[in-house]
């Protein structure tokens, strides 16, 4: 053991805490020698009162090497003392006292033992990667802990931490900082031609570092695809160019960390995977892209994407941190300086961007009924919770928020539920052999890529004839795959099948697993393919699946209008009958412009088939009319009518002039907003819009007026006023509350000295004075002003134009006429 290590000399301090608390953070950087020497250290404790130590890891290549150094450090071989466990992998023995474990491995653990009763402490390592696992494996041992367990440790163990978040969840638990052992480090920024590849982007700038920089290098790019590009451009004599990534056979990643052989020098191409707890003997130069890629999980679609984004500030201060572990060292950033200050300062912890139907089949196999009351660190969203339990409810795992029988034996498969779900529906229909190949296919990247077109049958018959010796193309990518079937077989106890398969078998499991991925060809594009979810995707042009009338998507992009389809398989439609469902929909055709009663037959959003409803409750038929007034009730209903403005004009201005006798409000967005209690009684014959217009608007808003203030309409607000010469005239009246008009020829005027009032006399009218043509003359509401001051002038102008009528020169006195009156 190295007792040199920085870790060594905080390790009294730690031990002394954990005889009292049984909580403990320990922050430490890169190098300090946490996961390899502190874990063996505190395998003695006497609190542990002769109880295992569990080490929860986010990576399995980090959890085989750190447990392989440990064990390497007390002279043993994996198994013995020291042992780890990651899927479809156990290395640990009944006499091991310290598990390494990834994978969700302690998750399952923690459901077979809900007291961890073997285990004295659970380790989290690498805490700041805010691994899925990681949180919910913390969240239930704090459970435990605070509920069964007060004597069980945990150790949250971490090169950077959020210290406010950790914080607030943990509020009275120390902390431990160890110094660490990192020697200096320069930071260079070299940033590239943007319009240039990644790869070329970083075959580039190795080259120019090689010759300027003793030592190994570890060049950081976002993925596996970008790291063999790069590998192919990068041809430098005496230098063994390496990658570094999570699905590299174990063999290779090894070849990668340890020193070479032959003492060539090395550059290693890695993604994020390499940023911490691997160590990797000799490196003294990194060249960082400064991206990385993640999934993002879309609640909305209900699709994963790996998305390549920066890189956040502490995972760009641990790359830089490699290059300093044993000397000084150098680090080439790939961007401007500048750029640095906009990196987001922590990665976001997975639980805000995951898929997280596994951890709610987890929690509801715990007996968890609300998430939110469980102690997190960062409590998951809303929506990925309720789309993870609609998935689970469609999977037949959960009923009434409880698992069912069949939701436990989903639990208890190391895979997504999705998958899970496919391979014991496989076994009840005796398809299991074709469903282990299956499962491996769709838990591997795509072993032939886009260009080779979208049917899955194509890569199950070509994993078949790679099994065969017959295939000589991407024969990496196919071990890859057979690795993950061969567990498959083996927990499922199954032969090895190279026979051809039937597609329509490959559709009926895929459907089993994707059911909302069901899609039907639609008539105007055969490329196009509208999902049960309702959202459309499409396959390339010139695929041969375009001639399917039904298949089932197992990988497609969310798209922003439609998805780009990567994998598929037709489906029989015989095989859909246990997916249709009846639904009776009584709805409005705004398209149309009509009612639509009918029973369909469908899958999700997709109609299979229509029938007429004959028969439906009119309280139902009511709700749906209401409903399409409330959207479009401004063009379905007849509000132009003069009368029907009019009459909403006058009780709207006796609402604002009377408002202590609380005049309804039957302006026209408010009625719309709220229709069902005014409208409703009326939509018994409505089936279309030519109904709607036949309505007898008037009466109906005449009868939303109580009939104590209908009786007095007419007197408040008159429609008409009578003038002097005996005319009833039209009044108009504003919405607003101004003056209602009274437009009038000036002629039939005479005689009357006060400005017409209504409303008690309270409101008068705003008089538009016509001349005998009905233009404008004057525009008043104190006509005893307008005879004394403008008339006389206005009469001049009248004289010369209208000769044969009659202008007298006392308005006062003078008989009021309608038209031509001879003057005497």
């Amino acid at each position: 053991m190295d007792h040199h290590l920085p870790v060594m000399e905080i390790i009294p301090e730690v031990k002394e805490l954990l005889g009292k608390k049984n909580t403990l953070i320990l922050q430490a950087p890169p190098g300090a020698g946490k996961s390899t020497v502190l874990p063996l250290e505190l395998l003695n404790e006497p609190w542990l009162n002769g109880k295992k130590i569990i080490m929860l890891e986010p990576r399995r290549l980090a959890a085989r090497s750190v447990a392989i150094r440990m064990a390497a450090q007390l002279g043993e071989h994996n198994g013995e003392t020291i042992g780890y466990r990651v899927r479809f992998e156990n290395k640990t023995s009944p006499s091991t006292k310290l598990e390494v474990v990834t994978e969700g491995i302690l998750t399952r653990k923690l459901q077979n033992d809900n007291t961890l009763e073997d285990v004295g402490m659970v380790i989290f390592d690498e805490f700041h990667e805010r691994s899925l696992h990681a949180d919910l494996a913390f969240t239930l041992c704090r459970e435990i802990q605070q509920i069964l367990r007060e004597d069980l440790r945990i150790l949250i163990m971490s090169a950077t931490l959020n210290m406010d978040q950790l914080s607030n969840a943990l509020p009275d638990t120390p902390t431990v900082h160890s110094k660490g052992r990192q020697f200096p480090v320069r930071i260079e920024y070299l940033p590239q031609e943007t319009n240039q590849s990644i790869a070329t982007q970083m075959a580039n700038a190795v080259k120019k570092i090689i010759s300027k920089e003793e030592g190994d290098i570890l060049a950081f790019l976002p993925g596996a695809s970008e790291i063999n590009q790069t590998i192919e451009l990068l041809n430098i004599p005496n230098i063994k160019v390496l990658p570094l990534y999570g699905d590299l056979p174990f063999q290779k990643q090894q070849e990668a960390i340890n020193p070479n052989l032959e003492g060539l020098r090395k550059v290693i191409l890695a993604t994020s995977i390499a940023e911490t707890s691997l160590t990797i003997e000799g490196i003294k130069v990194v060249v960082d892209s400064g991206l990385s890629r993640s999934p993002r999980f879309n609640p909305v679609t209900g699709f994963t994407r790996l998305e390549t984004v920066p890189v956040t500030l502490d995972a760009a201060d641990q790359r830089a941190g490699r290059a300093g572990r044993t000397s000084p060292g150098v680090c080439y950033r790939l961007w401007h300086k500048a750029s640095t200050q906009h990196l987001l300062p922590n990665r976001k912890p997975e639980i805000l961007e995951a898929d997280l139907a596994s951890m709610m089949l987890e929690l509801t196999l715990w007996g968890v009924q609300d998430v939110h009351k469980l102690s997190w660190i960062t409590p998951p969203p809303t929506g990925a919770v309720n789309q993870a339990l609609d998935l689970l409810i469609k999977l037949k795992a959960i009923k009434s928020g409880k698992i069912t029988e069949h939701g436990k034996s989903i639990a208890n498969l190391p895979t997504h539920p999705r998958i899970a779900h496919m391979l014991i529906e496989a076994e009840s229909h005796d398809l299991l052999v074709l469903a282990t190949d299956l499962a491996a296919i769709l838990e591997e990247r795509d072993p032939l890529g886009w260009g080779h077109g979208a049917a899955i049958a194509d890569r199950l018959q070509a994993l078949r004839q790679f099994r065969e010796n017959e295939l000589r193309e991407n024969r990496r990518a196919f071990e890859r795959i057979e690795k993950l079937a061969f567990p498959w077989r083996k927990i499922f106890k199954t032969p090895v099948d190279n026979d051809d398969a039937s597609v329509e078998d490959i559709g009926f499991l895929l459907a089993a697993a994707w059911p909302e991925r069901i899609a039907k060809q639609q008539t105007n594009d055969p490329c196009k393919f509208k999902l049960s979810s309702g959202r459309v995707a499409k396959l390339p042009d010139h695929d041969p699946l375009v001639i399917e009338k039904w298949l089932v998507i197992a990988q497609l992009d969310a798209g922003i209008n439609e998805g780009k389809i990567f994998l598929a398989s037709p489906i029989n439609p015989a095989s859909l009958e246990n997916f249709i469902t009846e639904k009776e929909v009584l709805s409005w055709d705004k398209q149309n412009e009509t009612l639509i009663a009918r029973k369909e037959r469908r899958i999700g959003e997709i109609i299979v088939e229509t029938s007429p409803l004959n028969h439906y409750p009119q309280e139902e038929k009511i709700k749906v009319l209401c409903q399409a007034v409330q959207a479009d009730g401004e063009r379905l209903l007849p509000w132009d009518q003069k009368e029907v403005a009019m009459f909403q004009a006058r009780v709207q201005c006796l609402r604002i002039w009377r408002p202590e006798e609380g005049w309804p409000d039957i302006s026209t967005k408010t009625l719309i907003n709220n229709p069902e209690p005014w409208l409703g009684i009326y939509l018994g014959d409505v089936k279309k819009k030519t109904d709607f217009q036949r309505l007898d608007l008037l009466t109906i808003l005449q009868g939303i007026i109580p009939w104590e203030l209908s009786q007095k309409i007419d007197t408040l607000a008159p429609s008409k006023l009578q003038v002097p010469t005996g005319s009833m005239l039209q009044l108009t009246y504003q919405q607003d509350g101004a003056p209602p008009i009274l437009a009038v020829r000036l002629q039939e005027m005479f005689g009357q000295a006060e400005t017409p009032a209504i409303n008690e006399g309270q409101t008068k009218v705003l008089l538009h004075l016509l001349s005998p043509g009905y233009k404008p003359v004057q525009v008043t509401q104190d006509l005893k002003s307008f005879w004394n001051n403008t008339y006389p002038e206005v009469r001049k102008e009248l004289r010369v134009r209208y000769k044969k009528h009659y202008w007298p020169e006392n308005p006062w006195e003078a008989e009021a006429v309608r038209g031509v009156k001879r003057r005497s």
